[in-house]
Order: C-alpha cells, then sequence, then structure tokens
C-alpha cells in the first residue's frame, strides 16, 4: 500500500508542510568528504599510480598501465556495430532530435559601432576540452551520453573525454555506441572520485579539462564541488523529482505512472501531485495501489512514495501554479486544459511538459531538450543544460580617439573618487588637450 503524504493548500501550516516535504540534506558526510578529499591529493599527486590502484580497488579492473584504461576507436565502433538495429536506429534517432533542438541555442559573437567610432560587443569561443562522467558497470545511460556531449559538439567542442567505470572490464555497448553517435573523442575506463581527479588535474594518460558534467554517486557528487574553480562543473544535482498539475480529466493511471516514472530512479526521488478535485486525488490513490504490482522495481517506488511524495489538494489551477513556483520542480507536468497559457504563469522549473499526451518520460530520452535540469528548488536561478554552458563570452572594447577623449574624462572622475590615480591618468593620457 502506498501512503504518500496528505496535503492541502487551504489549510493554516500547509506552506510549513511543504518545505518539510521539499527539504533534502546531501549524505555527503565528513566520511565522505574525507575520503573524497584523499583521493583527489593522491591523483593530483602521484597521476596515474594512483589512478590504477583506485581503479584496482574499487572497480576490480586489473591494468597496470594507464594506457589499458583507454577504450580503442575499434572498440567503440565495434559496441555501435554489435546494437540491435532497432536500438541503433531509435539511438540515432533521438541524437538527431537533441542535436536539432540545441542547435537553436548556439550563441554568435556580436558586436556595434557608435557614433564616434568606438566599437564595443561580445567574442562568443567553445570551451577547449570538456570531461563527461557516465555511471557505467551493467548500468546502460546512453541518453545520458546524448544529453552531455551533443549540446558541447554543437557549441564547438574540440575535445571531450568520457569516463565511464568498468567493473571487471564489464563495459555496456549502447554507452559505448551513444559516444560514437554523439562525437565523443576519448573514453577511459574509470569512474568515482579519481576519474574527477584525473579530468580535474590531467595524468600521464587522462588529458586535463576544462569542465565537467554528467551524473554520478555522492562520491562524485562531492568531489565535482570539491574541485570547483579548479574546474568549472555543470551542477551538483539532487534527487529525480516531478510535479504534475491535472484538472482532473486526464486518465489516473496516466498520472499515477508519470509520478512512478521518477520514484523509480531511487528511494529518495520525489512525485508531487497537485489538483483541485478531492474525488479525482482518490482516483489517483487508487491507480497508484493497482499499478504498483506491475513494476519490478516496486520496493524503490514504494520507498520514493512514502517517504518523499505528496497528493496535495488546491484550490484551483491559480493556487497550483502559487505552490508550483515555490516548489520549482525538476519536471513539471501541465496535464489540463489551454497548458501553453497557464505555463507563461510558471516562473521556477526545470522544464514544463505541456498537455495530457507529453509524459515527462519522453523529454528524458527523445525530445530534444536536455534532460540535465535543476533539482532540489535549484530552478530558482538555475537553468538546464545546454549549449551555452560550453561556451564562453569575452567583451569587446575598441575606442577611436575620439570616444577615448569622451570616456577618459568620465572614467577620471571616477578613478579620481575611489582614489585611483593611475587609473585616473592612463585614461587621461588619452584624453584630447
Amino acid at each position: 500500500m502506498l501512503t504518500p503524504k496528505r496535503l492541502n493548500t487551504s489549510l493554516e501550516n500547509f506552506e510549513t508542510e511543504l518545505q518539510q516535504l521539499l527539504d533534502w540534506q546531501s549524505v555527503s558526510d565528513e566520511g565522505v568528504v574525507s575520503t573524497v578529499k584523499e583521493i583527489l591529493n593522491a591523483v593530483r599527486t602521484e597521476g596515474d599510480s594512483a589512478l590504477l590502484n583506485y581503479t584496482q580497488k574499487f572497480d576490480g579492473l586489473q591494468a597496470q598501465t594507464g594506457s589499458e584504461l583507454k577504450v580503442s576507436p575499434e572498440r567503440m565502433q565495434q559496441a555501435l556495430e554489435n546494437l540491435d538495429s532497432k536500438q541503433r536506429e531509435e539511438l540515432e534517432k533521438a541524437a538527431a532530435r537533441v542535436r536539432s533542438y540545441h542547435e537553436h541555442q548556439k550563441q554568435d559573437s556580436w558586436q556595434y559601432e557608435e557614433a564616434d567610432g568606438t566599437i564595443l560587443g561580445q567574442q562568443v569561443t567553445p570551451l577547449d576540452k570538456v570531461g563527461l562522467y557516465v555511471p557505467g558497470g551493467k548500468a546502460a545511460y546512453p541518453s545520458s551520453v546524448l544529453m552531455n556531449a551533443i549540446p558541447a559538439k554543437v557549441a564547438g567542442v574540440q575535445d571531450i573525454v568520457m569516463v565511464v567505470p568498468a567493473p571487471k572490464g564489464e563495459l555496456n555497448d549502447m554507452v559505448l555506441a551513444a559516444a560514437v553517435i554523439a562525437g565523443v573523442d576519448q573514453v577511459f575506463t574509470i569512474g568515482g572520485a579519481q576519474a574527477v581527479a584525473a579530468l580535474t588535474y590531467g595524468t600521464e594518460t587522462v588529458p586535463r579539462v576544462d569542465k565537467i558534467v554528467g551524473p554520478g554517486n555522492i562520491y562524485v557528487a562531492t568531489a565535482k564541488s570539491l574541485v570547483f574553480g579548479t574546474v568549472g562543473i555543470d551542477m551538483i544535482a539532487g534527487p529525480s523529482e516531478i510535479l504534475v498539475v491535472c484538472d482532473g480529466k486526464t486518465n489516473p493511471d496516466w498520472i499515477a505512472m508519470d509520478l512512478f516514472s521518477q520514484a523509480e530512479h531511487d528511494e529518495q526521488a520525489q512525485s508531487i501531485f497537485l489538483c483541485p478535485d478531492a474525488d479525482f486525488i482518490e482516483a489517483v490513490q487508487n491507480s497508484m495501489n493497482k499499478l504498483l504490482a506491475e513494476m519490478p522495481r516496486a520496493d524503490i517506488i514504494k520507498t520514493s512514495i512514502n517517504g518523499r511524495g505528496a497528493l496535495i489538494q488546491v484550490q484551483d489551477l491559480e493556487d497550483a501554479i502559487r505552490v508550483t513556483n515555490i516548489i520549482a520542480p525538476e519536471h513539471l507536468e501541465l496535464s489540463i486544459e489551454d497548458p501553453q497559457t497557464w505555463a507563461k504563469k510558471v516562473r521556477h522549473a526545470g522544464a514544463i511538459f505541456m498537455g495530457r499526451y507529453t509524459a515527462e518520460a519522453l523529454g528524458d530520452y527523445c525530445a530534444g531538450p536536455n534532460h540535465v535540469l535543476p533539482t532540489s528548488q535549484t530552478a530558482r536561478f538555475s537553468s538546464p543544460l545546454g549549449v551555452y554552458d560550453f561556451q564562453k563570452r569575452s567583451s569587446l572594447i575598441m575606442c577611436s580617439d575620439d570616444g577615448a577623449h569622451v570616456l577618459g574624462q568620465t572614467a577620471s572622475v571616477l578613478a579620481r573618487g575611489e582614489g585611483l590615480t593611475a587609473h585616473a591618468r592612463s585614461a587621461e593620457y588619452r584624453i584630447k588637450s
């Protein structure tokens, strides 16, 4: 039996109870941090030697040299050719949709000229080298490869270095095939905090990168948080989340399965349902209980729903959107009439799935937009991973003699006001006498 928390926005203590429901604390305790710091320092100072030791210790991969950790282009191509023809076709179709969507995000350099000839603008350039972390072993996350690598390639990144753990040498062909399709340049069979360290500092074998993206366990997430500043990172993601808003007119089985689609990720995932219709909320609860037995990951779903899930009765759709903006969900489904109008009222959400036919799962794999999204209410200030995450912007300034004369007078006054004489005189040299 599923027992998600029941809340009602008309009750006085609603927002307090909601925030308690939303609160999530990372399990990155002092022990995890201490272990990760030790690994980072060892790889930074000892390079391949430490990397090999940790790979043997944690993954049981008995490589003796750094070069053995690199996956050959031939092995990569073989993985693509080994795929079932239907799997390959759909993987390539998904990649094409992801690429097409992200092409629209690409930003170009721009500049303009003022009346006196001064030129101002912005020069947009791609990052040189990006590291992509992919969970490995028996797990298969080819969609993660596509979502992280394709935007980088669209941005113009020349070298994508993928790391994927291979416990006892086990590699997933779909993951390697996705890497080929997405244009990944190098792949190494390393994982955990040691892989993050290798990408951050570089070793004799693994190149140093400028930014690290991709999901991982608590050790990977902790390592990414600790190396930020030496390299860029995408985000520190919490458990997966879904918020479904419904007006009571969608098949309740659809709603129940949409909630399950995120609950099955892990026990800490969060599924929340908002609806103004009390009878429909009961119908969804009944559907959830009916469908649970069909789920291979029923135990995970049950723990997730009973621990962090909620069915919330709202006063109306306006109230639902108000609560949505408080929750700032990773995934938001608007299973309602006229969803595009209501979507304009949503200020905080990682991705908005509009209409009764738009299951969140489509966004995970093949709709086109990125599935790397802000979690834990960070959608209040963060955006989905995109091409812009792999591009840098440099300001362009070129003064004409007339422009330097005018701007120099302004700069001189402001610099002397701050007590910075050299700044003032540097500008004053360009002022015409």
